[in-house]
């Protein structure tokens, strides 16, 4: 009877213990793991944000050489982790830029420039600034992406550079396009003197002209005015620029 009691007693015990093992069991969340390849961005341009949506259990391994992104969390918070992933990970829109340098003049012996004079920018500068004519000096195309640096040399010997830096929104569902536009004025190597004899040395570059403005796409606008050293000449600025679908 003595025996028959125990095996009784210790059965239960392994009933219990097994039913605790598995309540534990239950109780841990089912975790997901997802690998996502970044297309358009960096690792280091979104990590911050994804943290932000982890559990205490979650995990996020990147792997910056190859682009990708291991993601292990709650199912839910996979699921919101991978919609801002979506949402960042776009392709930058690209934008056509048009960029005009004119030379403006108030000498007396100066005339108008037959194929701007009619332009509606110069018509109204002209009623700005009182320069009696106008000279097109350059004309360039500059393709640019969405928030990073593009540069282009400009002007008839070359020796200017312009660098834009556009950022495009949407404002009262129009499209804007903020601009960081700097014109520089590049000076050519020269042999300079040196303890270990002559070498070649560029002067460092001259900011002519350095603007931040709001454009609407399609629209042209006057960035800036550079004034000439020794003269009453001055350089213009204008640019144009459309976010392309």
């Amino acid at each position: 009877m003595k025996s028959r009691a125990l095996s009784a007693v210790l059965c239960a015990g392994v009933m219990v213990f097994t039913s605790a093992g598995l309540s534990q069991e239950a109780a841990k969340p089912a975790m997901r793991q997802e690998i996502v390849k970044l297309k358009y961005i960096k690792n280091n341009q979104i990590l911050s944000v994804l943290y932000t949506f982890l559990s205490p259990q979650g995990r996020i391994n990147p792997n910056p050489e190859s682009g990708l992104i291991t993601v292990s969390d709650l199912p839910a918070n996979v699921d919101r982790i991978l919609s801002v992933i979506r949402e960042f990970d776009v392709k930058p829109a690209d934008i056509q830029f048009t960029v005009q340098l004119v030379q403006g003049s108030t000498g007396p012996d100066e005339r108008p420039d037959d194929p701007i004079r009619d332009d509606p920018v110069i018509r109204e500068l002209r009623q700005l600034i009182k320069f009696r004519s106008f000279s097109l000096l350059d004309t360039s195309y500059v393709r640019a992406l969405d928030k990073q640096l593009s540069q282009v040399s400009i002007g008839r010997a070359a020796d200017l550079r312009l660098d834009l830096v556009p950022k495009c929104i949407t404002e009262d569902n129009e499209q804007l396009i903020q601009v960081e536009a700097t014109l520089y004025k590049i000076g050519f190597p020269s042999l300079m003197p040196t303890p270990q004899g002559p070498q070649s040395q560029a002067p460092a570059p001259k900011t002519l002209v350095n603007s931040n403005f709001t454009m609407k796409s399609g629209e042209k606008t006057v960035v800036g005015i550079s004034r000439m050293e020794g003269g009453d000449k001055a350089l213009i600025l204008i640019i144009s620029g459309k976010i392309l679908q």
